[in-house]
């Protein structure tokens, strides 16, 4: 148990760590496949980066360091040797003109005290090196003082030889342009990704923008473009809206059908109850039925149907409010009305109209007074049907949105109906691409909420 244990723990560790990582990570393709791109990329030149400074820097700078140092060797051993020059001028010009080493002999005395040293210099640490190893002598470097020259100077027996030399011939100075080089055509290969990556990604955004507006029901001139997989995707969604759209005329070419058929029928009753000469209880109770049948046929039809076939277009949701809240106080409730921002939405008019209006008739049915806000921001379109009725209980706000299901309840929603009311606005509302939650109002009584995208 114990070593099963210990087998689990880095898988646990190892699912946590991707859970982090995931979290973090963004969650657009476009970034993503940026990250792709420029991951490697700077993953390799940090690798090339740090074997050049490593390997090739060092080398070449341990190499020229050694050199000089030999320069420096050879001019003591001479100095050492052959003292008869006192002012040692031959060997100055020597070392000027065949070492490019400026050379001078000071007096015997201390050398300077220790310089501040660089925080990061190959140089300083490698000629220091080859100093100790190849002379042996106590001496004194300064690597700093002046940007292009290097100050040397070695303790001898008969004085301090101090040589001058320039920072090229110990340092490999050019290396900067191999870094600038790296970092230069890393920026142009992220400059050519990204344009690519947008060009790449603009086709995906066109085929969800077409997605989002066929779910809408609005047109959009969309024609398949990009990458061979993503034309493939453009074609595979031209032909799911064709298929969605023949569908659809069928379905409504039968119902269209078969309402034809039952509105015959049931005018056929009408008509000959109408030419019924006694007044009967009996006969009124038809009547009835044949009122309320009909108007079940015409609920179910337009809940079967929906808003196929409906474009959308521009709507003044001021003006559609003030129609509902006409009909509203028709009917003897008082309405109020308030819209604010920008009042002009597109929808599907008439598919639009009934949802508000199934939640207004709701509002009426099971209350004295109503309140219906509308508000409208950069992206959402948000209505609200406030009444003063006995409200719906929490646990049951949801059920009522499936079809035919009426409350038995003090508030029914669809008293004496179908129980399509809620369910046909619901699903109108989700047509475009919104939805309808339910709430408590300020009046005391039900809040239903239509928010959809603009």
């Amino acid at each position: 148990m114990r070593a099963l244990a210990l087998v689990k723990q880095p898988a646990s560790l190892y699912r946590k760590a991707g859970r982090w990582l995931a979290g973090r990570m963004p969650k657009g393709l476009y970034a993503r496949a940026l990250i792709i791109i420029i991951a490697p990329m700077v993953i390799l030149q940090s690798v090339l980066a740090y074997a050049f400074m490593e390997r090739h820097w060092q080398t070449v700078t341990r190499r020229l360091s050694a050199a000089v140092t030999q320069d420096i060797a050879g001019l003591i051993q001479v100095a050492e040797s052959y003292p008869q020059d006192p002012n040692y001028e031959t060997l100055s010009r020597i070392a000027s003109d065949s070492l490019n080493l400026d050379m001078e002999i000071l007096p015997r005395g201390p050398l300077p005290p220790p310089g501040p040293k660089p925080f990061f210099s190959i140089l300083d640490s490698t000629l220091s090196r080859e100093l100790r190893q190849q002379i042996g002598k106590p001496f004194w470097i300064d690597t700093v003082g002046r940007s292009n020259l290097i100050e040397i100077r070695i303790q001898l027996d008969f004085g301090v030889m101090r040589i001058l030399t320039r920072r090229s011939q110990a340092y490999a100075s050019n290396s900067h342009i191999f870094l600038m080089w790296m970092v230069g055509t890393s920026l142009v290969l992220i400059a050519i990704a990204i344009v690519f990556l947008r060009n790449q990604i603009r086709p995906v955004l066109r085929l969800a923008e077409a997605a989002e507006a066929f779910g809408k029901g609005q047109e959009i001139d969309f024609h398949p473009r990009g990458a061979r997989e993503v034309r493939q995707a453009g074609h595979a969604f031209i032909e799911m809206r064709r298929r969605v759209e023949r569908a659809i005329e069928q379905r409504t070419a039968m119902l269209n059908g078969v309402s034809h058929d039952l509105r015959t029928i049931l005018t056929r009753f009408k008509l000959s109850t109408a030419l019924m000469d006694e007044d009967t209880p009996e006969l009124d109770d038809i009547k009835k039925d044949i009122d309320e049948m009909s108007r079940m046929l015409e609920a179910y039809l337009a809940f079967a149907r929906g808003d196929a076939g409906e474009a959308s277009a521009p709507v003044d949701m001021g003006q559609l409010l003030e129609e509902l809240k006409t009909d509203a106080e028709r009917t003897g409730h008082a309405t109020q009305v308030m819209v604010s921002g920008d009042p002009v939405a597109r929808v599907r008019p008439d598919a639009f109209k009934r949802c508000i209006g199934n939640l207004v008739a709701n509002a009426a049915r099971h209350g004295e007074k109503i309140a219906i806000t509308a508000t409208r921001d950069p992206r959402w379109l948000s209505i609200t049907v406030d009444d003063d009725g006995p409200g719906i209980p929490v646990g049951q706000r949801e059920e009522v949105f499936r079809p035919f299901v009426r409350l038995d309840e003090s508030r029914n929603v669809d008293e004496g109906g179908t129980g399509l009311g809620l369910a046909i606005a619901r699903d109108i509302a989700r047509s475009h691409g919104g939805d309808i939650l339910l709430g408590d109002s300020p009046l005391g009584g039900l809040r239903a909420t239509v928010r959809v995208p603009v």
